[in-house]
């Protein structure tokens, strides 16, 4: 029986900390799926394609494994997701306390809706300070961000648009 397991966030943008966690879940599952998804309590700087299109491009030149998948997901609950694909396991990356507190209510809620555990994985210490809403604002003010994030979203950031 295949292991499948959804690595589930706004990444808006992806840093070097989520492919990390992304990273090592992949050696630790069959299949990886990396959804994008929505948050309503954050108002988004990349439009979801256009975070799914980053993703795909930075697992792909990072040399990750080619047991993910990337994807998104915008009605229903997150375990309706995992419940349509056959995961049994969301991994979550977790950075300090705040991100324990913030996420285990939600563990709970999604092991008694439908039986889907939660793994919490720490980035590696280099990229455990970054968030992507630090990378943003780093961004929005002309910062290099190219220490946090894969190359391939540093130069969407810096490329200048006339949207």
């Amino acid at each position: 029986m295949s292991r499948i397991a959804v690595v589930p966030g706004s990444f808006d943008p992806i840093t070097l900390g989520h492919l990390d966690v992304i990273e090592r879940a992949a050696g630790i599952f069959d299949q990886i799926h990396v959804l994008v998804v929505h948050n309503p309590g954050k108002t988004a700087l990349l439009p979801i394609a256009q975070r799914v299109s980053l993703i795909e491009q930075a697992v792909r030149e990072g040399g990750l494994p080619s047991n993910i998948l990337v994807t998104s997901w915008s009605v229903g609950l997150l375990v309706d997701y995992c419940t349509d694909v056959g995961a049994s396991v969301i991994v979550k990356g977790i950075r300090s306390q705040v991100d324990v507190a913030y996420e285990t209510p939600m563990a709970i809620v999604n092991r008694d809706l439908a039986g889907v555990e939660t793994v919490f994985m720490l980035p590696s210490p280099a990229h455990a300070h970054v968030s992507s809403s630090l990378v943003r604002q780093v961004a929005s003010l002309g910062g290099d961000v190219t220490p946090y994030v894969p190359g391939v979203v540093a130069n969407y950031l810096q490329t200048p648009r006339t949207e």
